[in-house]
């Protein structure tokens, strides 16, 4: 008797210690990557602000799901959530998933077999155990958690997978003004597994857009913070090939300038780079040559501003509005797009409740509000609208 109490005292602790870590632990770590230190006050005058919400603003690239927070609720933690996309008036929403990443991640080099930080998460959070070992199953659980989401709050979210489901999007908000579109995307093709028919099962859960690396190289070939710098191998190839096939967007933010240019090469769509400085604006390892990104918006590519100081040097919003002047420069009003890494280990100095303030930085410096209104969704609604697959 005496023994089996102290089994069961045992279990009872190792029970309360489980609930304790999953309680507090992940808001711990998701308070210390994921921060906004405002600087300059991020209130907009009325007349901004009206400009502002007549726009479509659109995100190409936020890691939120990758987080264990109800998103239908306003946190105080993070930069995204439905309450705070809703205040800044954003109706598109590229919702990435982040399945693997090194520990100690830095933008000069990092080994493919580090140890992966997202393995511990997944653990901390409870996920389910197909996660503990499966890339892909990372990817679907991520997106299973946006798609019931949709379920529970039709007027607040509905998923968008396709051109006509897109359009049926655009005339609901006509009377639901505060529904935001939310789009699958994952965070680099290692969360294929190694597999090409994972590019199947990631379509039928919903992703239509698909980056090909990560801070690490993989099967489809260099990353532009791995140890190799090659480009695209043959399994690369063919996957590329085969996401085209299904319309499914390729994104190249993280591939390394090698993998880009053989991108470039095969590609019969237009890239997208999700987040994203430019070089020649901000000499950092984590952005291309200018170069690529002229040749990628000359076959009708966009290119997603982020906010964090990795791709632009600084954080306020007239850095942002810098950063967003120097790509017009470089390839025109038609070409630049919003690309925030919000909740991806970043510090900005707003969140997405805020986003006027970059509007705000733009007019300031004297941008004409038909290259804000292409800038801050304009141009993403449009892609999206002739690159997503039909039905």
């Amino acid at each position: 008797m005496k023994k089996t109490r102290i089994v069961v005292a045992l279990a009872a602790v190792v029970v309360i210690a489980y609930v304790g870590v999953r309680t507090f632990v992940p808001s711990v770590i998701e308070g210390q990557m994921n921060q906004v230190q405002r600087g300059q006050s991020n209130n907009v005058d009325e007349t901004t602000l009206a400009f502002h919400n007549s726009l479509i603003v659109g995100d190409w690239h936020a890691d939120t799901l990758l987080w264990d927070r109800d998103i239908a609720e306003q946190a105080e933690l993070g930069h995204v959530d439905i309450p705070r996309l809703q205040k800044g008036n954003v109706a598109l929403q590229m919702f990435t998933t982040v399945t693997k990443s090194p520990e100690g991640l830095n933008y000069e080099e990092n080994a493919t077999d580090a140890p992966d930080s997202i393995t511990k998460l997944s653990l901390v959070q409870g996920w389910p155990m197909a996660t503990w070992t499966s890339l892909t199953a990372r990817a679907i659980h991520q997106a299973d958690k946006l798609n019931q989401l949709a379920q529970q709050h039709p007027d607040d979210l509905m998923i968008v997978t396709s051109q006509s489901s897109l359009a049926d999007f655009l005339t609901k908000r006509e009377s639901t003004p505060k529904l935001v579109a939310g789009l699958l995307g994952t965070e680099g093709s290692h969360a294929l597994d190694g597999k090409l028919e994972n590019i199947q099962v990631l379509y039928d859960k919903g992703f239509r857009m698909m980056s090909l690396q990560h801070f690490f190289d993989n099967k489809l070939g260099g990353s532009l913070h791995g140890t190799s710098q090659t480009g695209l191998s043959e399994f690369g190839r063919q996957a590329v090939e085969k996401m085209q096939a299904l319309d499914i967007i390729v994104d190249v933010s993280h591939s390394s300038e090698q993998t880009v240019k053989d991108v470039l090469a095969i590609s019969q769509a237009p890239l997208v780079i999700s987040h994203t400085g430019f070089n020649g604006h901000c000499q950092s390892k984590r952005n291309i040559d200018d170069s690529l990104m002229q040749q990628i918006a000359d076959k009708g590519g966009l290119i997603a501003v982020g906010y964090w100081d990795g791709a632009i040097c600084k954080i306020t919003p007239n850095d942002v509005a810098d950063s967003i002047i120097y790509g017009l420069k470089l390839v025109g009003e038609d070409h630049i797009s919003l690309g925030s890494d919000f909740d991806g280990g970043v510090t900005t100095s707003f969140d997405s409740s805020e986003l006027s303030v970059i509007t705000r930085a733009l007019l300031q410096k004297n941008v004409s509000k038909q290259s804000i209104a292409k800038v801050m969704g304009g141009n993403m609604l449009k892609f999206l609208q002739k690159q997503l697959p039909a039905n």
